[in-house]
């Protein structure tokens, strides 16, 4: 595909090495040229220095026949003007924005023609959001990631000491569980991947990724670790977007503090939430933290702008007892560097954003994209179509499936069902399929299973 990124910023970044890597035709847009140059000098794409809004500045970019165009700039005003231009002038297919004032987002038709025609709107703030709610959702969970809205989750967790499953194999989980059915879809021991089998023997310490109707994820956790109890207290280290709209979701539930460290910021907020304890002060003051009742808190979660602030914050909250902690982090190169140490979670903004953006960019109906571990590998939820004479999966069992290696079909939705996938299973038309992916270099292989004769979006 020709694709257009508007804004080098850290998304545009993320999105521009994804995309590159799977043979796109990428132009980035920036006005910032040392931006521009770092990106050319590290990866194969073209560059235009200008102002992203601009017809001419598009044109030079290939507006003209380019398939796709993914504004994230800085500036949402940037953004829409960019997809206005892009359908008037140039009348480009698919227009992508990043939009995060709710002043906006709370006006959808704003977004649709004749006003700002954007096909596909993306507030990375919401989405951080959702991610981290999900977190909260399933104490103990590393990550959890939602397909057929919701109706099969996958889910990454650690594997403790005294856990039911942990020193035996894989298939003991079904004797575990008769009345159960979930498919462990990958393992990662010490950074290295293993590809599940009846016979692997689940370790402490082990990252494992299941599979399982979200009804029954609470009961899968279990036998890989000690469940633990529903959070009550939570502080949360920011005002921003992102704080507000956490505490604002959070606080008919969950006893909720904020930290904000600007004071009109903090009485704008303490105004508009209604439970929410607000406090003027410094995340990362330990005495405030220590008057708080951090050693009582079961999470705390640092979203403020700053990635520093983050991880110092949660890192003192964790040394003075904090029972869970996570930390937003922007700079891709620190989320390795902190997540296999004091901090327990640290969430990327990118990660959350390029899956909504990949969801678009893959050939084959794709539904859902979700990217993991910093974007090595990936799971997907594809529409098969077709019948057996015309499609590569449809009208057969899934050990008849070609599947690229480390590839596996984790789960199948067929209407209202949820179908937890077994070697006999079969694949018909319409069913929604969930695969998992250690390598991401393997999408094209399974994009053309899912292809019926053309490609189509």
């Amino acid at each position: 595909m020709k694709i257009i990124i508007l804004g080098a910023g850290q998304v545009g970044r993320s999105v521009a090495n994804a995309l590159v890597s799977e043979a796109n035709d990428i132009t980035v847009v920036d006005q910032n040229l040392d931006l521009l140059t770092e990106l050319q000098n590290r990866l194969d794409l073209g560059t235009v220095r200008g102002h992203a809004g601009h017809p001419d500045v598009l044109r030079r970019a290939g507006a003209e026949d380019a398939d796709m165009i993914l504004a994230v700039t800085n500036s949402d005003e940037t953004n829409m003007v960019a997809c206005q231009v892009a359908y008037t002038v140039f009348h480009t297919p698919t227009k992508i924005a990043r939009v995060r004032a709710q002043g906006y987002l709370d006006y959808p038709k704003l977004f649709e023609k004749p006003a700002f025609p954007v096909d596909v709107l993306i507030s990375p703030e919401q989405l951080v959001t959702d991610y981290i709610l999900k977190l909260i959702e399933y104490p103990g969970a590393l990550q959890v990631l939602d397909f057929a809205d919701g109706r099969v989750r996958l889910v990454g967790i650690k594997a403790y000491y005294g856990g039911p499953l942990v020193g035996n194999e894989l298939s003991t989980l079904y004797h575990h569980m008769p009345n159960v059915d979930a498919r462990v879809a990958a393992i990662y021991r010490e950074g290295e991947v293993i590809q599940p089998q009846g016979d692997t023997e689940i370790k402490a310490e082990d990252e494992v990724f299941f599979i399982a109707a979200a009804e029954n994820i609470r009961s899968v956790m279990s036998e890989l670790q000690k469940l633990e109890k529903p959070y009550k207290r939570l502080i949360l280290a920011g005002g921003g977007n992102i704080g507000r709209r956490l505490a604002s979701s959070l606080e008919q539930k969950y006893r909720i503090k904020l930290i904000e460290n600007n004071q009109s910021r903090a009485r704008e907020i303490a105004e508009r939430l209604d439970m929410t304890i607000v406090l003027h002060g410094d995340a990362a003051d330990e005495d405030l933290l220590l008057e708080e009742n951090i050693e009582n808190t079961d999470v705390f979660c640092a979203v403020t702008n700053d990635d520093e602030a983050n991880i110092l914050s949660a890192m003192l909250a964790k040394r003075l007892g904090a029972a869970r902690v996570m930390a937003l982090i922007n700079r891709p190169s620190y989320v390795d560097l902190v997540q296999s140490g004091i901090i327990d979670i640290a969430i990327s903004p990118q990660q959350a954003t390029i899956g909504t953006l990949l969801t678009h960019v893959r050939r084959g109906d794709v539904a859902q994209v979700h990217s993991l571990r910093r974007g090595a590998a990936e799971a997907i939820e594809a529409v098969a179509h077709g019948d057996r004479s015309s499609s590569k999966v449809v009208g057969r069992v899934i050990e008849e499936i070609k599947l690229p290696k480390g590839s596996t079909i984790g789960a199948v939705v067929r209407g209202e069902e949820v179908l937890i996938a077994h070697h006999d299973t079969m694949i018909e038309s319409g069913d929604h399929v969930i695969l998992f992916l250690v390598d991401k270099r393997k999408i094209r292989e399974v994009e053309k299973l899912f292809q019926v004769g053309v490609t189509f979006l």
